[in-house]
C-alpha cells in the first residue's frame, strides 16, 4: 500500500504562505483565509527539530575525554549532584512563591465577594454581587491570558505535553527558556486567582524542567550572562537528563511525593533511563519537597514542624474507619470503569474543542477574549448554582473557610458554596474529609455536571494551568455521590464512608483523563499519607486506563498529536515489518566531501528548500577506481561554527595547519547557533578549502537498506539518534533516516497509515 511516490508528497503542502514572525502553532495563519486554519491531525509538522542526544565523537571530543583523568571525572559527578540539589531547592522555592501568592490573593478576592454578598442578601440586589465576582475573575484572567498570548505562547496549558516531547527528543521552540518560566509562574497565579477550573500542580512540572535546563548550563542566554561554570554540561545529552530531574522535582513539590515524582519522570517523561540517573532524580525530588516543606512551615509560623510537604495536601485519612472489605473490590472496579468512560468523554470533547481553537481562535486577541469569557461564565455558573441551591448545613463543627449564608437560617451555611466559592484544592480536601451528611446528593450531582464541562472548556485556553486538580475535583464529587447512594442502599452500613469513595472517584477520574497508573498511585498514596489504599487505587487506575484507552488516547498524547509533533513511541507500529529502510528513508542525500570548497558548504547551508541538519561526509578524491564511501557525519551547527571562526585555508597550501578550534568554541555557541544568513563569507573566501576530518563524527550509526522498519526504529529510539545513515553494500550513502521518517507511520483505525509532512 506504500509506493515510492509517497515520498514526493512531502512538498505539496508547502505552498501555504505562512508569516515568518508568528512562532506558535495555534497562531500561524495563512494569508489567504485569515479566519480559518485548515488544520488536520494527520500531519507532521516540519518546524520541530530533534535534539542531538548522541554525542558527536569527533577528534576534538576524543582528545578532550582522553585528557580528563579519573579525578576530574569524579568532580564532574559531584557537579551533577550539586546541580540536582540546586534544582530541588529552586523548584521548591518557586512552588512556595506560587502557593503563598495564590493563598493571599484568592483569600482577598473571596473576602471581598463574601462581604458584598452578605451585604446585598439583606437589602436585595444580588445581581450586583454577581457582576462584581464576574468582573474580578475576568479582569484577573485577562492579565494572565495576555501575558501568555502576547509574550510567550509556549507557556499556555500545563506544559506536560511539551516537556514530554522534549524528553522524547523533540526540540520545541522556547520551551525551556527563562522567559517561559516567568510567564508560567505569573500566569498560573493569575489563572488560579481568577477562579478558573484549573490547578497549579501541572505547571510546576514545566517550571521545574525550565529551572533544571537553566541551572545545568551555568549561564542564561536570555539575560546574556555567562557564569563560566558547568561548561561540560553544555550539550543536549546532559541537559536532557537534568530536565527529567527537574520534572520530577516539580511533581514532588506539587504533591509532596518524591517517589511519585521519580515514577512520573520514568512513566511519562524520560525516554532514557539508568540507575545513576534514578538516584540523582530521587535526590532532586527529596530536596524539592524538603525545601517547600521547611519554607511553608516557617511561613505558617511553626518553624520546626515539617507538616506541609506539598502544594496540595489531601489531609490524613483515619485508619480506624478507613478499612475496606472484599465485597468492595467489585465496587472499586466499577468506579474505575465509570472514571475511564468519563475521562474518555472529557478527552473527546476537549479534542473537538482544541481542533476548533486551532482553526478559528488563533489570533492572540481572540484567545484573550475567550479566556475572559470562560472566567466570567465560571463565576456566573458558580453564583447561579449557589443562588438556586437550598442545601443548608449547620455552621458549628464545620471547617468552611468562607461560609456563605445567603437564604439559609442563622447559624447555617449554603453547602454548594463550599464547592464553588473556594480554590479547587480546598474543595477537594472538603469533599474528602467532610463528615457524612454535609452534602445533599442533588448538590453534588449538579456540581459534577457543571464542573465537568467548565474544566473541559478551560483546558487548552491560552492560560497557564493544570488539569490535575479539576479532574480530582470532578472525581471526588461523583465519588462522594456514589458513596452516599451506597449508604442509602445498604441502610447506612459502616463501610460506606463517602470520603473513601470520594478518593477512589478522584483517582478514577484523573486516571481516565491522563492515563497514568504507576506514578499516580504513588502520588495519591503519598499525598493522603495512607498506604492502606494502595491496592484499591491501583485497581481503580488500571481499570480506568484500560477502559479509557479502548475509546480514545490520553489527554497529553492527544495534545501532542494535535500539535503535529514527530513523537516516537516505545515501539514501532505492530504491522510495519513489511517496510524496509529503503522505503522509509529520505532521498536524495546532500553529501559533503572530506575536503570541501567553502562556497559549496555555504550554498548547501543557505538552501532553504532542503533545510537539512546532518550531512554525511564522503571520501574526497574523485578517482574512478575508488568508491565515494561514507567517512563520517557532520552537523549543521558544527559547520556554522567552523564558518564563523573561519577555519579554512586557500587551495594552494592545503598542507598548512588550520587554526585549531577547541570543543569550547562549539559549547559556547550552544544552544542558539547563529543562522547561516548572519555569517558573512567574502568572494575570495568562497574559493578556500575546508577540511572536515577532525570535526566530523567518524563513526556514525548506519543501517543497510534492507533493514526492516522495526529494526531501524529500535536502533533510532534506543540510542536517541537524530540521523541514521542508510548505506548499500559498497558503503555508499543511499539515504538518511530522521525522526520524521519514522514518526510518519502510525497505527490508525484501518491499520498502518502514513502521515503527510507540512511546513506549518
Amino acid at each position: 500500500q506504500l509506493t515510492p511516490s509517497s515520498f514526493l508528497r512531502i512538498g505539496q503542502l508547502s505552498n501555504v504562505d505562512l508569516n515568518e514572525d508568528v512562532r506558535e502553532l495555534e497562531t500561524e495563519l495563512p494569508r489567504q483565509h485569515p479566519n480559518e486554519i485548515p488544520h488536520n491531525e494527520k500531519l507532521l509538522s516540519l518546524k520541530y527539530e530533534s535534539l542531538d542526544y548522541d554525542n558527536s565523537e569527533n577528534q576534538l571530543f576524543l582528545e578532550e575525554e582522553r585528557r580528563i583523568n579519573h579525578a576530574a571525572f569524579r568532580t564532574v559527578e559531584i557537579k551533577r549532584w550539586v546541580i540536582c540539589a540546586m534544582i530541588g531547592i529552586l523548584t521548591g522555592l518557586v512552588a512556595c512563591f506560587i502557593d503563598i501568592v495564590v493563598e493571599n490573593l484568592a483569600g482577598l478576592k473571596y473576602r471581598v465577594v463574601k462581604g458584598n454578598i452578605d451585604k446585598f442578601t439583606e437589602k436585595g440586589g444580588l445581581s450586583f454581587s454577581l457582576l462584581l465576582w464576574a468582573t474580578l475573575n475576568a479582569s484577573v484572567v485577562m492579565v494572565g491570558s495576555m501575558i501568555v498570548a502576547f509574550i510567550e505562547p509556549v507557556a499556555a496549558g500545563s506544559g506536560i505535553p511539551q516537556i514530554k516531547c522534549y524528553l522524547n527528543g523533540v526540540k520545541i521552540p522556547h520551551v525551556v527558556r527563562l522567559k517561559t518560566l516567568v510567564i508560567k509562574v505569573c500566569g498560573v497565579i493569575l489563572s488560579v486567582v481568577g477562579g478558573l477550573a484549573v490547578g497549579k500542580e501541572g505547571p510546576m512540572i514545566h517550571s521545574g524542567a525550565v529551572i533544571a535546563a537553566g541551572i545545568s548550563q551555568g549561564r542564561s542566554t536570555s539575560l546574556k550572562r555567562d557564569f563560566k561554570i558547568f561548561e561540560y554540561f553544555r550539550r543536549d545529552t546532559e541537559k536532557r537528563d537534568f530536565v527529567s530531574a527537574g520534572a520530577a522535582a516539580g511533581v514532588s513539590a506539587a504533591f509532596g511525593a518524591p517517589v511519585g515524582g521519580v515514577l512520573f519522570s520514568l512513566e511519562e517523561g524520560a525516554s532514557f533511563w539508568n540507575q545513576f540517573l534514578t538516584w540523582r532524580i530521587f535526590f532532586a525530588s527529596m530536596i524539592s519537597t524538603f525545601t517547600l516543606n521547611s519554607v511553608l512551615s516557617v511561613y505558617h509560623g511553626n518553624a520546626w514542624d515539617l507538616s506541609s510537604p506539598g502544594l496540595i495536601n489531601f489531609g490524613r485519612f483515619d485508619n480506624e474507619k478507613m478499612g475496606y472489605t472484599i465485597q468492595e473490590i467489585p465496587i472499586f472496579i466499577f468506579m474505575g470503569v465509570v472514571g475511564g468512560i468519563l475521562g474518555a468523554l472529557f478527552n473527546a470533547l476537549n479534542y473537538w474543542l482544541t481542533m476548533f481553537r486551532i482553526r478559528y481562535i488563533h489570533r492572540p486577541c481572540l484567545q484573550v477574549v475567550e479566556a475572559m469569557l470562560v472566567a466570567a461564565v465560571t463565576a456566573t455558573v458558580g453564583f447561579v448554582m449557589i443562588y438556586c441551591s437550598r442545601d443548608c448545613q449547620p455552621i458549628q463543627g464545620s471547617t468552611v473557610a468562607y461560609p456563605l449564608q445567603l437564604f439559609c437560617a442563622d447559624g447555617e451555611y449554603n453547602s454548594m458554596a463550599t464547592a464553588f466559592f473556594n480554590t479547587p484544592e480546598k474543595s477537594v480536601v472538603n469533599l474528602f474529609h467532610d463528615p457524612p451528611g454535609s452534602y445533599n446528593p442533588m448538590t453534588l450531582g449538579m456540581f459534577t455536571l457543571m464542573y465537568f464541562f467548565l474544566a473541559c472548556w478551560t483546558y487548552g485556553l491560552t492560560v497557564s494551568a493544570g488539569v490535575f486538580i479539576p479532574s480530582l475535583l470532578i472525581g471526588a464529587a461523583w465519588g462522594r455521590l456514589f458513596g452516599i447512594s451506597l449508604s442509602y442502599l445498604t441502610k447506612g452500613s459502616i463501610w460506606a464512608d463517602p470520603g473513601k469513595y470520594a478518593l477512589m472517584g478522584a483517582a478514577a477520574q484523573l486516571g481516565g483523563i491522563v492515563r497514568m497508573t504507576l506514578s499516580l498511585t504513588v502520588i495519591m498514596m503519598e499525598a493522603t499519607g495512607n498506604v492502606t489504599y494502595g491496592f484499591p487505587i491501583m485497581l481503580v487506575l488500571m481499570t480506568a486506563k484500560i477502559v479509557g484507552d479502548y475509546f480514545v488516547e490520553g489527554l497529553y498524547d492527544m495534545h501532542i498529536q494535535l500539535q503535529s509533533v514527530p513523537f516516537l513511541h516505545w515501539e514501532a507500529p505492530v504491522t510495519s515489518h513489511s517496510l524496509t529502510a529503503r522505503e522509509v528513508m529520505s532521498t536524495p542525500v546532500t553529501c559533503l566531501r572530506r575536503i570541501e570548497r567553502v562556497g559549496t558548504v555555504v550554498d548547501i547551508l543557505s538552501d532553504t528548500s532542503s533545510n537539512h541538519n546532518g550531512f554525511p561526509v564522503v571520501e574526497s578524491n574523485p578517482d574512478a577506481t575508488q568508491v565515494a564511501g561514507l567517512r563520517g557525519l557532520i552537523l549543521r551547527s558544527q559547520l556554522i561554527v567552523l564558518l564563523k571562526h573561519k577555519v579554512f585555508v586557500e587551495r594552494a597550501n592545503l598542507s598548512l595547519v588550520q587554526r585549531r578550534l577547541k570543543l569550547k568554541d562549539f559549547r559556547d555557541a550552544y544552544p542558539r547557533f547563529p543562522p547561516i544568513q548572519s555569517i558573512h563569507v567574502s568572494q575570495d573566501e568562497r574559493e578556500c578549502m575546508i577540511d572536515l576530518s577532525e570535526f566530523m563524527n567518524p563513526s556514525p550509526y548506519t543501517v543497510p537498506q534492507e533493514a526492516s522498519l522495526p529494526r531501524v526504529f529500535k536502533l533510532f529510539r534506543a540510542l536517541g539518534l537524530r540521523h541514521l545513515v542508510v548505506v548499500d553494500n559498497r558503503n555508499e550513502v543511499v539515504g538518511m533516516v530522521t525522526r520524521k521518517d519514522l514518526a510518519r507511520y502510525r497505527l490508525g483505525k484501518e491499520g498502518l497509515e502514513e502521515l503527510s509532512l507540512a511546513q506549518t
